[in-house]
């Protein structure tokens, strides 16, 4: 590849990744529990998108849905190679990972039910806790099954399973009186 082209596709990459930073730091935050991991893992994304964004077609989809393709195959690999990796070393998310959860506003999370919550999801199965990933990010139930490679009734059904399941797990874990 000339030098010129390459350096033009490295310029609107960073462009796009920058522009979608909160996707690479959702992953790590659902695939890691300790912040060196989160941040080995982001970095894996961040790597794997560059050696495959040649192949992206603006006509063909949106960058953010291909990117979280992309990241949703590295954080799933990334956890069936590391399973230590969402062991009960657990470190709270901090507020670097909290706030590109946010899609870079600032989030207040007082009495942890945040972290609480994303700490849930991640004793979910790699594929659920990916979906759980893309409900949080409001996406369209047609765009989950685009990323995740499922039907749509699928998705639908699968989310009200896991809601059903969450919600048990976070009134379970709720202090008494809160």
């Amino acid at each position: 590849m000339p030098k010129m082209r390459r350096q033009t596709l490295q310029r609107e990459f960073e462009n796009l990744l920058t522009g979608h930073s909160g996707v690479v730091f959702k992953v790590a935050a659902i695939y890691t529990r300790r912040h060196a991991d989160r941040e080995d893992l982001a970095q894996e994304i961040c790597t794997q998108a560059w050696r495959s964004f040649g192949r992206f077609d603006a006509d063909k989809g949106k960058f953010s849905t291909w990117l979280y393709r992309v990241a949703l195959n590295v954080g799933i690999s990334w956890a069936r190679k590391h399973p230590w990796a969402l062991e009960d070393r657990h470190e709270p998310i901090d507020d670097q990972h909290l706030q590109h959860i946010g899609g870079g506003n600032s989030i207040d999370d007082p009495d942890g039910r945040i972290a609480a919550l994303y700490e849930h999801i991640g004793s979910l199965d790699p594929l659920n806790r990916a979906l759980m990933m893309l409900v949080l990010d409001e996406r369209s139930h047609a765009e989950m099954a685009d990323i995740l490679g499922i039907s749509t009734s699928n998705v639908a059904t699968k989310i009200n399973r896991i809601k059903q399941k969450l919600r048990v797990q976070m009134t379970a874990a709720q202090p008494i009186g809160a």
